[in-house]
């Protein structure tokens, strides 16, 4: 055992890794290519994009590239990273074509796919394709609905993924989101400080508990900002966060901050 562990939290017994989040905007697709190849040089474990239609910073109407398509090209232009959305907005797609796609994308990268999904929230995305936009609750409910019907239709899939392919749930609400995450996620992907993540943590442990499920079965992740490891990186840890991502967005994606997370990271499991 480390200093950085802590034996209170069963999540602990997960191993630091390292995600990088290539945000598909403001940037040619030759060079969000160059920037996943060298993440995967540099060390990473995990890639991730996001699921929008529009840049989310800069320019509105800026240059972006779709989610899904984008993750078969990476499934075919990496070789050892795991990959995924940051996350897939449930809105999007139908829950069955959705669950075929991932299933896809997981065959043609040898079982490397990690599939992300949220409920969805950025407006402009819907108005401009043409989905109803609703209410943030209702956006929760249809992806309650989502997940079973996923899970049921990976189980008909002929061939079948080639693994349980890990779900990760992206959100903070504690009455409804973490309680999706206790009954269908692999990994939690949340926001804010140590703090923050500490009473998510909490929430999401008591949802484990009442409908019988060990927490120690989810990997907690989060979002690191601009945050290095010197600054947040203890803290983090020590309230169980084992999954830390970092972000850089087009045109010129800057890895200096990722390679920091991973020489960390490195130090922290002893390798």
């Amino acid at each position: 055992m480390t200093d950085f562990e802590s034996t209170d939290r069963p999540y602990a017994a997960f191993p630091v890794r390292i995600g990088l989040q290539v945000q598909p905007q403001h940037a040619q697709y030759a060079d969000i290519r160059r920037t996943v190849a060298a993440a995967e040089e540099i060390g990473v474990d995990v890639a991730f994009n996001w699921d929008h239609f529009y840049p989310l910073s800069g320019e509105p109407e800026g240059l972006h590239f779709e989610c899904w398509t984008m993750l078969a090209a990476w499934a075919e232009a990496t070789e050892r990273i795991e990959f995924g959305a940051l996350v897939t907005c449930n809105s999007y797609r139908n829950p069955d074509l959705l669950a075929d796609m991932a299933r896809t994308v997981d065959h043609i990268s040898d079982g490397r796919l990690i599939f992300g999904i949220g409920s969805g929230w950025f407006e402009k995305d819907y108005d401009e394709y043409g989905y109803e936009f609703g209410t943030a609750g209702g956006r929760l409910d249809a992806l309650g609905e989502a997940l079973p019907r996923i899970e049921r239709r990976w189980a008909r899939l002929n061939p079948r993924p080639t693994r349980d392919i890990p779900v990760l749930i992206g959100g903070g609400g504690e009455k409804k989101t973490l309680k999706l995450v206790a009954q269908h996620a692999n990994i939690w992907h949340g926001f804010g400080d140590a703090e923050t993540i500490a009473h998510k943590h909490a929430v999401l442990d008591e949802h484990c508990r009442t409908i019988g499920r060990d927490p120690g079965e989810i990997e907690r992740s989060a979002g690191v900002g601009n945050k290095s490891p010197e600054d947040i990186g203890k803290s983090m840890l020590d309230v169980g966060t084992r999954l830390f991502t970092v972000s850089s967005s087009g045109p010129d994606y800057d890895l200096g901050l990722l390679r920091d997370w991973v020489a960390w990271r490195d130090e922290v499991n002893g390798e």
